[in-house]
């Protein structure tokens, strides 16, 4: 898993590391009772889950921004994220109690003091987000309505931070996505970040992508 074009493993301490492994031990144990991601997948997790929603990490968030993951699951991209930006808050927003309460515990027996949940629909979350994220939740156009509704910009953003906005973990054919996304908001900016360039890999990476949409 080391040998790729850029590793989102290589900057992250030993600590963080553990985090991770212990992550997916607890999702596994979790997901014989709850389906918090596809049994067929499990095998494959630290591909398929793990660096899938580790490519996020590929530019930074600000040091006091919040996350919020729309239809977070398994806590996927929530508690990864959590774990490699300590210094932010995450948010994993799930209209499925059985997930939202296994998440949370998840969370805490991690020692994530910065990863929360809220059980709900995402258009009737009342916080505030400086990014959202979403990994295979809803369309573009969806997700962007959901995100400009409770966003706000952070105070000090960095040169090396995302910009503030959506951030959409997507693959295929998303040509009907983005029509219908800017038929809803013309002046919305869409970047498309292959994550095959990224990882420089093929297989499973090689029609994924994330979707970056801002103001």
């Amino acid at each position: 898993m080391e040998n790729l074009a850029w590793s989102p493993f290589k900057s992250l301490t030993a600590e963080q590391r553990e985090q991770l492994d212990r992550f997916r031990e607890q999702l596994l144990r979790f997901n014989q009772r709850v389906n918090l991601i596809s049994p067929e997948t499990e095998g494959a997790f630290r591909t398929r889950h793990l660096l899938h929603c580790l490519t996020l990490t590929a530019r930074d968030f600000p040091a006091g921004c919040t996350v919020v993951d729309w239809g977070t699951g398994g806590g996927l991209p929530a508690i990864p994220l959590a774990i490699c930006h300590p210094e932010a808050t995450v948010v994993g927003v799930d209209s499925v109690g059985k997930k939202s309460r296994a998440v949370r515990t998840i969370a805490r027996r991690l020692g994530l003091d910065n990863c929360f949940t809220w059980n709900g629909r995402a258009d009737e979350w009342t916080g505030e987000a400086h990014y959202s994220v979403s990994r295979a939740t809803a369309p573009l156009a969806d997700l962007w309505a959901w995100h400009r509704r409770v966003a706000v910009s952070p105070d000090d953003p960095n040169g090396d931070a995302w910009p503030p906005g959506l951030l959409a973990l997507k693959g295929g054919d998303l040509s009907d996505e983005v029509a219908a996304l800017h038929a809803a908001d013309p002046d919305a900016g869409v970047e498309r970040h292959s994550l095959h360039d990224l990882l420089g890999r093929n297989g499973f990476f090689g029609a994924k992508e994330i979707v970056a949409v801002r103001s």
